[in-house]
């Protein structure tokens, strides 16, 4: 249903929290009253901590936003996805572009600087034109925050059949890089800084939530196959756990109702694994992982030392791709498209680099040291 990020669970302190994955602008206000009430209660939760929403922008959720607001959401996501009709019925959505702006213009009025929109992009029959003229439309009406996503087929629906059967098309990729690089243009001359790869913000209007996971914090994950990665409490543990909660709401709910909780799946994260996901995450951002960051979990590691000696990552550093200095690692601003060509090389010589740092380091009894736990993040 959602998420909340804190920075020691064992201290119960709450630095965001997050409703999403779903559809939760569907509760009842009163419902996300109670949530946060049961929240405050058992932890502490700061009077200015972060309270995000995700909702659909159709009339019946813009009726009843400033419920929202009263319950204590702080920052509205909307899904506004596009703004031409026949697109949205492609898509499968349930609201109208007219109805996705008039929710956003009450979105801005209740929750100014605080609202957020998604939209997507490489959707059947769009140009780079069509493109364009849409996102300089939606620049001029959104207030600071704008998450930019590439359309994905999921298999088994029905947009997947048609493309498959082609009956719709797609953009070919080149055209779908070119979109992207056209996003960043228009987004930038409107004032708004890429922080991340399919996120901008202006005016500091960044989504505190999505920056613990770019972090490696820790988060809690509570809701129908929800995911958390923290420490547990009062296990005497000290190794970080990833956790899956039951996937299909109904199954989710009678776990709980009889065991007190609806996880599925419990697994012990190594050291390496959380290396590898600061890795992933935290090159999505624009300024990158820094040493301090890094060797916060990879005490005996540097980042030199964990990726400096790949011969194809000197060659990402030589090309400008990387960069590599005294702040730490990140993509330079042509790297960051490039992304998912960069990390094979990193997380490959990451590995490497790991392994012949333990096999030095181990001591005669040859036990492996334990991970290191994160600053924390967690999910309702």
């Amino acid at each position: 249903m959602g998420q909340i990020h804190t920075t020691r669970l064992k201290e119960q302190w709450i630095t965001s929290i997050f409703f999403g994955g779903g559809t939760p602008s569907l509760a009842r206000p009163s419902t996300i009253a109670r949530v946060l009430e049961t929240v405050a209660r058992v932890t502490h939760v700061p009077h200015d901590v972060e309270i995000s929403m995700e909702a659909n922008p159709t009339s019946a959720a813009a009726s009843r936003l400033a419920e929202f607001k009263e319950a204590g959401i702080t920052r509205l996501s909307l899904g506004v996805q596009a703004l031409c009709d026949s697109d949205l019925r492609i898509l499968g959505r349930d609201h109208t572009a007219q109805e996705a702006l008039r929710s956003l213009e009450e979105a801005r009025k209740l929750f100014p600087g605080n609202t957020s929109i998604d939209i997507i992009f490489g959707r059947p029959g769009q140009s780079v034109e069509s493109w364009e003229e849409e996102l300089e439309e939606l620049v001029a009406l959104c207030d600071h925050h704008v998450s930019l996503y590439q359309l994905t087929l999921e298999r088994g629906t029905a947009l997947y059949k048609q493309v498959q059967e082609q009956a719709l098309s797609i953009p070919e990729q080149e055209e779908l890089a070119e979109m992207y690089q056209a996003a960043r243009r228009i987004l930038g001359k409107a004032g708004f800084l890429q922080y991340e790869v399919s996120n901008f913000a202006k005016s500091g209007a960044v989504c505190e939530h999505n920056l613990g996971y770019w972090r490696g914090r820790q988060y809690l994950g509570v809701g129908p196959g929800a995911h958390g990665r923290f420490i547990p409490w009062g296990e005497e543990k000290s190794l970080r756990e990833a956790r899956i909660q039951t996937l299909e709401p109904d199954d989710w709910l009678r776990e709980v109702r009889q065991f007190g909780h609806g996880t599925r799946k419990r697994v012990q994260q190594t050291e390496l694994d959380i290396l590898e996901e600061l890795l992933v995450l935290g090159l999505r951002m624009n300024d990158g992982i820094t040493h301090q960051l890094w060797l916060q979990c990879s005490p005996g590691l540097s980042l030199q030392q964990a990726v400096g000696d790949s011969p194809e990552v000197k060659q990402y550093l030589e090309k400008q791709l990387l960069v590599l200095d005294n702040r730490g690692l990140r993509c330079s601003w042509e790297g960051l498209a490039l992304l998912d060509m960069l990390l094979p090389a990193l997380l490959l010589q990451l590995q490497l680099s790991y392994q012949k740092s333990v096999t030095h380091s181990l001591p005669s009894t040859g036990s492996v040291p334990q991970a290191l736990g994160s600053t924390t993040t967690a999910h309702t």
